[in-house]
């Protein structure tokens, strides 16, 4: 066993950013900018050197190319170290992270990101035989299994976002396969009337099959069963309802709720651990309206605050709250139609949206690639403190410093 980083009374003051995802990029970018002159050292541990683009996943899927971002050359010259590296436990008493169970990094601050993978144990057969989307290897495992078939059905269990985004790019992708979408809720079951129309009637126009209002029991190896004892046939089957959390946080002694995320403390700080914070993901984030369900548009927000918390504290200040609103709802339906819902604060739909090649654009807009915004944080790092709040773009000034 080597131990790495440790830290004492003359040493760095080590913040340790498990997760590299859009939350922990956000956190790792605006930290390392904000600290370059102080004494701390930033490191970043992820399983994998690629950085996943979920946004993209679907896309890769259908055996599109698309840019391939790599987590050590992002981070070069940024100020943050890059450990490769599964974790396999935390010890949020001794402040140690275990890494594939050899290694052992200290910390005086963490910040827990290691998000949320697609739920395969709550249904019979999901993990035998569904495929799902959890990064680019899942992904490109679909599309090397897609690739193989000469016609036939595929079976997109859940009508979210995931969903129906998968379900369309198939659809246009592969006109030859019958693609059958279900779900217990309709799709766009949140948006408003005149944007669930538009979403609708672009699956028709695919040809996707929509199966709503039931849920599936059991995935076979030839297609699902649904409640009530009916089976759809399916040549291949994509799992996209239901996310869970890594259980290492419950095991490291934090608190957290029901579904296994970090409680938080309204500046994102762990309720029961103040030296350990919380994005993304794996976090239980409580605003206002409620809590937060795990987007990009949210989780980003969640980094950068964590890093401009941590900035301030470390300059003898206090964090402050965390306060988010979201904004939009973008939702591509193949390459050429997309619907953007816009929203209030609390992800309730407003009257107005986009759809058809203004939804496409603005989509293609807003989901560019996360990096520019990441390396501008680095030479601008108050420009990461621009997010919704209330409904409005909100810069908070006083963190800008």
């Amino acid at each position: 066993m080597s131990t790495a980083h440790s830290t004492g009374p003359a040493g760095p003051h080590h913040v340790l950013i498990l997760g590299a995802g859009y939350a922990g990029m956000a956190a790792a970018t605006q930290l390392a900018a904000r600290t370059r002159k102080a004494d701390v050292r930033v490191t970043v541990v992820n399983a994998q050197e690629r950085f996943t683009e979920r946004l993209r996943l679907h896309r890769t899927a259908t055996g599109q190319r698309v840019a391939e971002l790599d987590i050590p050359t992002l981070l070069a010259n940024t100020g943050a170290h890059f450990v490769r590296g599964w974790v396999t436990a935390v010890d949020a008493d001794a402040k140690t992270v275990r890494i594939d169970d050899s290694r052992v990094l200290r910390y005086d601050t963490l910040v827990y990101g290691l998000g949320s993978v697609t739920d395969t144990a709550a249904v019979p057969g999901v993990e035998e035989h569904a495929y799902t989307l959890d990064g680019a290897g899942e992904a490109t495992a679909l599309a090397d299994r897609l690739a193989r078939l000469g016609g036939g059905t595929v079976v997109v269990v859940g009508s979210g976002l995931t969903g129906v985004e998968t379900a369309a790019e198939i659809a246009e992708q592969r006109p030859d396969l019958d693609v059958v979408l279900v779900g217990r809720q309709d799709p766009g079951a949140r948006m408003s009337a005149r944007a669930r129309s538009h979403l609708r009637a672009a699956l028709a126009r695919l040809g996707v099959q929509v199966i709503s209002g039931t849920t599936v029991t059991k995935v076979q190896p030839d297609g699902v069963e649904l409640a009530g004892a009916r089976t759809v046939a399916a040549d291949v089957v994509l799992w996209t309802a239901g996310t869970r959390v890594s259980p290492l946080a419950a095991a490291a002694g934090l608190t957290v709720d029901e579904r296994g995320r970090v409680v938080t403390d309204a500046t994102l700080r762990s309720v029961s651990h103040p030296d350990v914070y919380a994005i993304g993901d794996a976090a239980a984030v409580r605003q206002g309206y409620g809590v937060l369900h795990g987007t990009c548009q949210s989780g980003m927000p969640t980094g950068v605050h964590a890093a401009v918390s941590i900035a301030r504290t470390l300059r003898g200040r206090q964090p402050r709250r965390f306060r988010f609103g979201y904004y939009h709802t973008p939702v591509s339906l193949g390459r050429n139609d997309a619907v953007v819902q816009f929203t209030r604060p609390d992800d309730s739909p407003r009257r107005g949206c986009l759809t058809g090649r203004p939804a496409v654009w603005y989509k293609e807009t807003v989901s560019a690639s996360p990096w520019p915004t990441y390396r501008r944080m680095t030479t601008m790092p108050s420009s990461g403190v621009f997010w919704p709040r209330g409904g409005r773009r909100t810069r908070r000034r006083d963190d800008a410093r």
